[in-house]
């Protein structure tokens, strides 16, 4: 089957709709999720400081984003729940800790994936991002499959659908941009800090990071942008997560490519030569 073409503003709409009617309230989850990412934020953050960037901080730092990536695995079924009518409770953000190892293994794989083809060209690199971008799901629709088998019918399912989830992405940037918006902040502070200093860009001394937020201790301006990042979020995170799995739904249909009927594993399923399907 061709792929469809999904009606971005009709299935915001409907979203919205669900997220108000959740047995479970969408915002409470939200909240839940991202506090513990700034918790686990603040440990990386001290740790750095007293650290200095030794072993112990290197270990935290690891451990932290594994952590979040598991978190996030847990936010993403909870959503996949409200699309379904179905009630998730609040455990339902520790479920991906079932299958912690396929959650760790498939985003490491990803990551990999794609920073090979970034080493080709910027653009590659982009389109292996959307290739590979169902795959977590398909993994949380169904932990019994495979890391690489949930590769593979990602690709499947992403052909002619990374164009409009691209733009589904653009349509969220305001909110990204804002969320993001104290370390925005403060970069363009630090480089035109920088400028005036040198009288031109210098890596070597922008690498210092003579910030003017100097004075404020890493572990404060670390609660400033997660505090802000969350509050922000609360906004339109489980919104665009619940839209973004109605394209997945929609190209599951479309591709007939679902998780409990997973396509064998075939040579081209590391990305290889059929990259640009």
């Amino acid at each position: 089957m061709m792929a469809a073409i999904v009606d971005r503003r009709r299935l915001k709409e409907e979203t919205r709709e669900l997220l108000r009617t959740a047995q479970v309230s969408s915002r409470g989850m939200t909240a839940l999720y991202l506090g513990i990412l700034v918790v686990l934020s603040l440990v990386n953050s001290l740790t750095s400081s007293i650290g200095s960037g030794g072993i112990l901080s290197t270990f935290v730092s690891i451990l932290t984003n594994l952590m979040s990536a598991v978190l996030a695995a847990g936010f993403v079924m909870y959503c996949m729940a409200i699309r379904q009518g179905q009630r998730a409770e609040y455990l339902t953000l520790f479920d991906g800790f079932s299958f912690v190892g396929k959650v760790i293994g498939l985003n490491i794989l990803i990551a990999v994936f794609t920073f090979l083809w970034l080493l080709l060209f910027v653009i590659p690199g982009i389109i292996a991002s959307y290739r590979y971008r169902f795959a977590l799901y398909n993994l949380y629709e169904n932990p019994d499959i495979g890391i690489l088998e949930a590769l593979n019918m990602s690709k499947r399912q992403t052909l002619g659908y990374k164009g409009q989830v691209f733009m589904l992405d653009l349509s969220y940037i305001g909110w990204n941009l804002l969320a993001t918006l104290p370390s925005t902040i403060e970069a363009g502070v630090l480089y035109w800090s920088v400028l005036e200093s040198t009288g031109l860009y210098d890596a070597a001394v922008f690498s210092v990071q003579t910030s003017p937020f100097a004075f404020i201790p890493l572990w404060v301006w670390t609660l400033v942008c997660s505090l802000w990042s969350l509050l922000v979020s609360l906004f339109y995170l489980p919104n665009y997560q619940c839209v973004e799995l109605g394209y997945f739904d929609t190209a599951k249909d479309t591709s007939g490519v679902r998780a409990d009927r997973p396509p064998r594993t075939g040579p081209d399923d590391l990305g290889g030569p059929t990259f640009f399907e």
